[in-house]
C-alpha cells in the first residue's frame, strides 16, 4: 500500500511496527511509551488513525468503537482525563445469534477475554446527555459480548497511549443475541451482575458498575470525549486534527469489561451469564 505523505514519519514508523507485530504474532521488545522518545496520547491516536486508514484502504469497514480504561479510579494514577478508544471492523466483529461461537487463537500472542455490554446506535447520541435513560434513547439494541484482546508488549505491561496505538488490543468481538433497550435498563445496567466461567467453573463475578458505573454512562463518556476532541481540533485549527469521526446510527460501541480480563488458551470453553438484563448467556469455545 502506498504511504500517505501527510502522515508524520514517527507515526508511520510506529504504525508499521505494530501492524507487523500483530500480523506475525510477535512480541515487541518494549512498548513505545517506555522508549527514549516516549509516546503521547495524541500521537497514539494518530497511530491508531493511520492503522484504521490502512485497514479501510484494503476494503475493510469500521463498524464502531471499543473503549478502554473505563475505570475512573485509574485516571488520576495514569494521568487520564477520560477513557480511551479504538476502532472495530467488519471482519473483527461477529454476530452470534445462537449464543455460541468458536474462536481460533492461531497467530495471537497473549489473548485475553472480557465480557462486555455492546450497544448499537439508532442515531448520534447527544454529547450533553449524562443521564442513563437519556443516553439509551440513542440505542437501537443492546447485547452481551465477548471482547478478545491481544497485547504484543512484554508481560501485558503498557500505558494508555500504548493501548490506543496498538489497535486498542482489539482482535475480535463476539456479539450475542440483541434486544431493544427497555425503560428498566437505565437502572439495571448499573446493578446487573455477570458470572464468567471457564470449563464450567466460576472464574470471576463482575458488575455493570465496573464499566464507569454503568455501560450507559460509559457510552455517554465516550460521546462526550469525542465531542471534546472535535472541539479542541477546531479551536487549534490546523495544529491538531480529529482522529475519530463522531458516532452515527448503526455504529457499535463495546463499553468496557465487566470483570478483569482473563487469559485464554485452546481447549477452553468460556461462558458469561448476566442477570437483571434479560440477555441470554454467551458461550465461546476456544481452539
Amino acid at each position: 500500500m502506498a504511504a500517505d505523505p501527510a502522515v508524520d514519519p514517527t507515526v508511520r514508523s510506529l504504525a508499521d511496527e505494530l501492524e507487523q507485530a500483530y500480523a506475525r504474532g510477535q512480541v515487541l521488545p518494549s512498548p513505545p511509551s517506555a522508549r527514549e522518545r516516549g509516546l503521547t496520547l495524541e500521537t497514539a491516536y494518530d497511530v491508531e488513525a493511520e492503522l484504521a486508514r490502512r485497514r479501510l484502504a484494503t476494503g475493510h469497514r469500521a463498524v464502531g468503537l471499543k473503549v478502554g480504561f473505563a475505570n475512573k479510579a485509574m485516571w488520576r494514577i495514569l494521568k487520564l482525563e477520560t477513557l480511551v478508544w479504538a476502532h472495530m471492523y467488519d471482519d473483527t466483529v461477529h454476530a452470534v445469534p445462537a449464543s455460541r461461537a468458536t474462536l481460533r487463537l492461531a497467530g495471537r500472542v497473549a489473548p485475553r477475554i472480557e465480557p462486555e455490554i455492546v450497544f448499537s446506535l439508532s442515531r448520534t447520541p447527544d454529547p450533553a446527555a449524562t443521564d442513563p435513560a437519556a443516553v439509551l434513547t440513542a440505542v437501537e439494541w443492546m447485547a452481551l459480548g465477548f471482547e478478545i484482546n491481544d497485547c504484543v508488549f512484554p508481560a501485558w505491561k503498557f500505558q494508555p497511549a500504548d493501548f490506543v496505538a496498538a489497535y486498542g488490543f482489539h482482535t475480535a468481538l463476539f456479539v450475542g443475541p440483541p434486544r431493544p433497550p427497555r425503560s428498566s435498563d437505565a437502572e439495571a445496567l448499573a446493578t446487573c451482575g455477570v458470572r464468567l466461567s471457564r470449563n464450567g467453573q466460576l472464574v470471576e463475578e463482575g458488575s455493570g458498575k465496573n464499566a464507569l458505573r454503568s455501560p450507559a454512562l460509559c457510552l455517554a463518556e465516550l460521546v462526550g470525549a469525542l465531542s471534546r476532541q472535535t472541539r479542541d481540533a477546531k479551536e487549534a485549527r490546523s495544529a491538531r486534527r480529529v482522529t475519530t469521526e463522531p458516532l452515527v446510527a448503526g455504529d457499535l460501541v463495546s463499553t468496557g469489561t465487566l470483570t478483569t480480563a482473563q487469559p485464554i488458551a485452546p481447549g477452553e470453553t468460556w461462558r458469561a451469564d448476566v442477570d437483571a438484563l434479560a440477555l441470554p448467556p454467551l458461550t465461546l469455545d476456544v481452539t
